[in-house]
């Protein structure tokens, strides 16, 4: 498949995909559940970091978690007292336990208490690997259990941070079909890098988008510069044909 054929390909795709009915069965439903910006951030973040496995355990266990914040994220954030932390202390999904669920919500409102929100704590860093890293900086800045820091991935150690990278979007992407919300301004979509996991890594090998072996942080960016140059202001809304393809086409 040539350049302009594949173009028109994940194009059609990513239309396909991208489309209201997609929210549904996806983990990004969680915080479409809410209206105000930082519940949208607080309930995403969550749902993203506990993104993996079935898609059907992550969101059922995301609402969960939201139905022990209240179904009001940032104010249980901001005022959460130890006996609230209690109920969150036997939270679970798979490795992601009650004691990282409680040093979140204490790390968040450190974050929206001194760094001025969400969007401000990625806001440093000359590239989107960089703005990760620096999140990752200030998240893991409050002592914690050394198991906490699995949970954040770090693009300067080579990791792919597929989940960062997949709630980046849904923060900062914006069109007309209303899967990502696009509520951050201080990056850009041209900025964000394409979310890269097993399924999509399988499609962008077997469409000749990445030579690379690896699912690492090296492969991101050379499948974000090959997406670029089908679309340089926004090359991650491919993401949605490549984890169509992968997911529910088998490609």
């Amino acid at each position: 498949m040539n350049n302009p054929a594949l173009k028109i390909f994940l194009d059609e795709k990513s239309a396909l995909y991208n489309c209201p009915d997609f929210i549904e069965s996806d983990p990004v439903s969680v915080p479409h559940r809410f209206s105000k910006k930082e519940d949208i951030e607080i309930s995403g973040f969550f749902a993203a970091t506990i993104a993996w496995g079935q898609r059907a355990a992550i969101i059922r266990n995301a609402m969960k978690l939201m139905q022990m914040m209240d179904e009001s994220p940032y104010d249980f954030v901001m005022h959460h007292s130890n006996r609230d932390l209690k109920w969150i202390a036997k939270f679970v999904h798979r490795t992601f336990n009650g004691s990282d669920c409680m040093y979140f919500i204490k790390s968040l409102r450190n974050i929206y208490t001194n760094y001025h929100g969400m969007e401000y704590a990625f806001a440093k860093g000359k590239n989107i690997g960089e703005k990760i890293h620096g999140f990752r900086k200030i998240f893991l800045s409050l002592p914690h259990l050394v198991r906490i820091q699995k949970h954040i991935a770090d693009p300067m150690a080579n990791s792919s941070a597929k989940r960062l990278c997949m709630y980046l979007r849904w923060m900062v992407r914006s069109d007309t079909t209303g899967v990502d919300f696009g509520i951050w301004k201080n990056i850009k979509p041209s900025e964000l890098a394409c979310p890269l996991d097993v399924h999509s890594g399988r499609v962008a090998r077997a469409l000749g988008l990445l030579g690379r072996n690896q699912n690492d942080w090296q492969a991101v960016t050379d499948l974000t510069e090959k997406l670029k140059s089908f679309d340089p202001e926004d090359p991650v809304k491919y993401d949605f044909a490549l984890f169509g393809l992968g997911v529910n086409e088998k490609f």
